[in-house]
Order: C-alpha cells, then structure tokens, then sequence
C-alpha cells in the first residue's frame, strides 16, 4: 500500500493521521517502556494529537515552513511527538544525540542557523554554556519545566495544554525538506545531510520489503533517533505501514532486552553489531530459557556484521541475522541481506530493487567482479539527500557523473553481492557511530598541555573500530595519569562519549605533510605495525 494519498507527501502527516483515517486510530503505535520498566501505550490517535499540538506550538513561537528545529533528547515519548510535529507543520527538524557535548552541539545548530530546540532539564546547562553564540536561536523548549523560567526557555507542558490539536499539516510537495542529520568528515566540521518528504516512498518501501513489517508486526529499533537510523527505520518505515513500535529508554542490558524480546513478543529485531557482539561475550546460559518463538527477523546495521555473529545467533538464538547497509546520504536501506536471499556471511548482500550500484575506480570506470574500488549508487532514488546544508561544493564533489560516491571500499562477487573492504577517507566507525577524527583533534588543541594532536580509527573486537589519539605535549608539561583523565573528560564534554579515545599515545610529535596536513595513514600505520607506504610528501 503507498503511503501518499492526494498528493500528500507530508511524513508527519502519513505516519499519523491518515494511519487513523485508514482506521487504525485506536491501534498501539508507540509501546514506550522506561528505564524503569514502566509501560505506556500510545495509540496512533495519541500520537496525532500530541504532533498536532506540538506543531501548533512550533507555529505559534513564528516558526514557518523552511525553518530549521532541533531535538536534542534521549530516547523518550517527546522525541516522537516532536519530530513528527515539525514535519507536520512543515519545519525542517533535525535530531541531535543527547551524548554530544558543547562543541559538536554549537558546530551542528550553529551551522543549520536553527530558531528553535526542544530538550530536557538535564541537558539544558550545555546549551546555556554555548547560547551566546548561537544568535539565531529563539527559544529552547524543555520537557520537564512546568513554568516558563524566562522569555524563551519554555514549559513543554505548559505550552502543550494551552495547544489546541486541531492541526492539518498543509499540501507537502515532494521535495520540501524534511529531515536534517550530520554526518562526521575526517578534515573538516561536520555536514548537514538534508532530506526531503520524498524519502518516505522508500522508508516505506524498504521496511516493508527488506525488513518485512506489516500490520500485525511489533517492531523494535534501538537506534538512537539523534542517528539516521532511529528516524528512518525508528520512526517514519514502520508507522507509515501502520505498525506498532516497541522503544526502551534504557541502555544496554542482555537480560532486560531478552525480557523485553520475549515479553512484548517483539517479532522484528533492528539492532547493531556491536550491541551483538556485546552479548556474544554473555554466558550462554542466559538465553536458554527465553521463548523467542515470535521473533521473525533480526537484522543489523551501522557496521560490517562479522560472521562470528551469525553463527553465534544460529547455534545460541536459532536465528539469522541479516544485515543491511547505507548510510546518512542515502537515507533508507541500498544493499541488504534479507530473508528469502541466502546469507554470505560477511557479504553485505545484495541492492534492494530500484538501487543501481556499481564499483567503480577512480578514474570513472565501471569494474567488474572481484575487483575493489569505490562502491557508487546511480543517484535519483526517493530517499537521496538533496543537499549538504550550506556546503553545495562538498555536495557536488560526492557525484560521479550520474552516480553518487559513498566513501566506501568494496567487492562485487559473481554472484552480485558486497562485501565491505573499507572506507577511503579517515572517518571512524566506532561501535556503529561515526566520528570525525578532525573534531577530536580539534578539541585536543584545547587542552593546555596539549601542542600537537592526530586521531585515528584502530580494529577492534567488540567496537569494529576504537578511537586512538595521539598527543604532543608542550615541552614544560610532563604525562601524567590526571592528564590522561582531562583529556578524555574534555573530549567527552566537547565532542562526544563516544569520541572518547580508548588509547591515548604520547609522541614527541605528528607527521605531516609538506602542506602541514596530518599524515593519519603514517599514524595508523606505525600502530599496527605496518608499512607506512610513500613518505615522499613528509615534511622534514
């Protein structure tokens, strides 16, 4: 069944009213269970009025269509009603991981110039601290504040019950922006990948197609939705199909997901690698006695899926787990394994129907099987980002004529399917997480003590790769255990926990070019203990 009716593309509007205009009003779509364990059902009829409301709200603070707003929430109710509020109204809304600290916080709503910010009590001191440079915005909306405490931080309940929720989201043509994500790069601030209503054509083709939701399905994501992940396939895929989502506010926990599994008969599993390699290392005997006997399909994404895990999850949890892949850029699901297509262990599998990929060198020629090179993407499907917000060049220099370039290293085997071999940029691929190794080594200059700094991605078991920093100190400081905590403190603080090095290494100083770039590959090299390969262009 598609999801537009009359032309109406609005993604705010498709995943809650017209699921209760199809009479599914009274059905649970949101089941949200706490850290705390305790259970609240929201029906589509709850989550179309209380995103009605919120974009009243949004509409009566003099947001418009185009203006950019942003969440900067854990997982929580608010952060569906919010989200889908926004895009109803239609604002631009982007998501931001409610882990991120100052800098990368300041770098993203700075960039986007957004007018407005709902978060919570908790997090409100890191966007005080960074308020004053950040002019444009407007207000900042806190969830948990039953009084206003100022002119523009705001009462999220109060404004609520002053809301009315008689709301239509107006006629929302296809290309009207929608969903805005950045992503990290390895040598500049990170970009705003911006989406448009159209992406809703293949968020809901794909989950109905690879991750095969329907109607009677309880599907569980546990994405973060401050990541693309969390809003294609946490929120728009599956309630534009009408289906009831299971969310938990807590982290990870092996019996209480397994709880959850089975108690919520939960028959659609999304997850990440690194959260199955975390209960890979889990005795095996705490998962004899769950009855798993509703759960379909588990699939994965984020990182490369190692075999091991697939056959860990067919001897322990007699299931299969199929991985999917793409990335912010492309929106929704390219290449994917999925049921009915036999699983290479290993292989990303195959492009979903309508995705043209191909691998291609670098001077534009198409190769054949088994030959690496950059795996590319014939550009026009409906989940394509239109742009990078106010960086146009690095849009443009991601196309190869017809096809989009993803950064990704890969194979073809005969038999069509990829297989992952790398990325061709520095970008660091941490437990499922992107980081920019230049955001770290930007907020590692801060540090006093600090003269010099390189960040690079390392192999690892459980993360797929870790954050290794190395640091050059001025010379009239010394390394000592209480800098190694500042250091990493600083960089939780400024850029993220998961920015946080699992390894820092003192050095007397870092490679660079002649053009005073950072040689990341030398680094990487001497850390494992390879060849460094060409250092002609080293500076002396």
């Amino acid at each position: 069944m598609t999801p537009i009716e009359n032309d109406q593309y609005n993604i705010g509007h498709i995943c809650t009213r017209l699921q209760c205009e199809r009479g599914l009003g009274s059905k649970t779509a949101l089941r949200w269970i706490s850290a705390k364990q305790e259970k609240t059902d929201f029906s589509f009829q709850d989550l179309d009025r209380e995103s009605s409301k919120f974009a009243q709200v949004l509409r009566s603070l003099g947001l418009r269509a185009g203006d950019i707003f942003f969440t900067f929430l854990p997982r929580m109710p608010e952060q569906f009603f919010c989200f889908l509020g926004a895009l109803k109204l239609p604002v631009v809304c982007g998501t931001l991981f409610s882990n991120f600290g100052d800098e990368a916080i300041m770098d993203r709503l700075g960039d986007a110039k957004a007018k407005g910010l709902v978060t919570k009590k908790s997090l409100l001191k890191k966007i005080e601290r960074i308020r004053t440079q950040l002019p444009f915005l407007e207000f900042i909306i806190v969830v948990d504040i039953d009084k206003h405490q100022s002119k523009d931080i705001l009462s999220y309940p109060l404004l609520m019950r002053q809301a009315s929720s008689d709301f239509i989201a107006p006629p929302t043509d296809p290309d009207t922006p929608s969903v805005l994500h950045y992503t990290s790069g390895s040598t500049g601030k990170p970009k705003g990948v911006l989406h448009a209503h159209r992406s809703v054509l293949h968020l809901n083709k794909t989950a109905r197609e690879i991750l095969n939701i329907n109607g009677a399905d309880i599907f569980w994501c546990t994405a973060d939705q401050g990541w693309v992940t969390g809003t294609s396939y946490g929120i728009i895929g599956p309630w534009s199909l009408g289906a009831t989502q299971l969310h938990y506010g807590g982290g990870y926990d092996a019996k209480c997901w397994f709880d959850l599994l089975q108690n919520e008969k939960v028959t659609l599993w999304y997850s990440a690698p690194t959260a199955l390699r975390m209960l890979m290392r889990e005795k095996v005997e705490l998962f004899k006695d769950y009855d798993l006997k509703a759960l379909r399909y588990i699939f994965s994404v984020g990182e490369p899926l190692n075999p091991e895990v697939i056959g860990w999850a067919r001897t322990v949890l007699e299931k299969d787990i199929y991985d999917t892949w793409f990335q912010t850029e492309t929106g929704g699901i390219m290449v994917s394994n999925r049921p009915g297509l036999p699983i290479k262990p290993g292989s990303m599998g195959i492009p979903v129907e309508g995705i043209e990929a191909v691998i291609m060198a670098e001077n534009g020629e198409i190769l054949g099987s088994n030959k690496l090179g950059g795996l590319c993407l014939k550009s026009g499907w409906p989940s394509m980002f239109k742009t990078y917000l106010n960086n146009q060049s690095a849009y443009d220099e991601k196309f190869r004529g017809h096809y989009y370039y993803t950064g990704d290293k890969a194979v073809r085997d005969t038999d069509g399917y990829y297989w992952f071999k790398g990325r061709s940029d520095d970008v660091i691929n941490t437990a499922g997480h992107l980081v920019s190794p230049f955001e770290i080594e930007s907020a590692l200059l801060e540090i006093e003590e600090v003269a010099e700094s390189g960040v690079i991605g390392a192999p690892d078991d459980l993360l797929f790769e870790k954050v290794v920093a190395f640091v050059s100190l001025h010379k009239q400081y010394s390394w000592t255990s209480e800098l190694e905590l500042k250091i990493r403190l600083h960089i939780s603080n400024r850029v993220s926990s998961v920015a946080t090095p699992q390894k820092i290494i003192r050095v007397d100083n870092i490679p660079k070019n002649k053009s005073g770039k950072i040689m990341r590959r030398v680094l990487k090299a001497r850390y494992l203990g390879q060849d460094a390969g060409d250092l002609s262009t080293m500076e002396d």
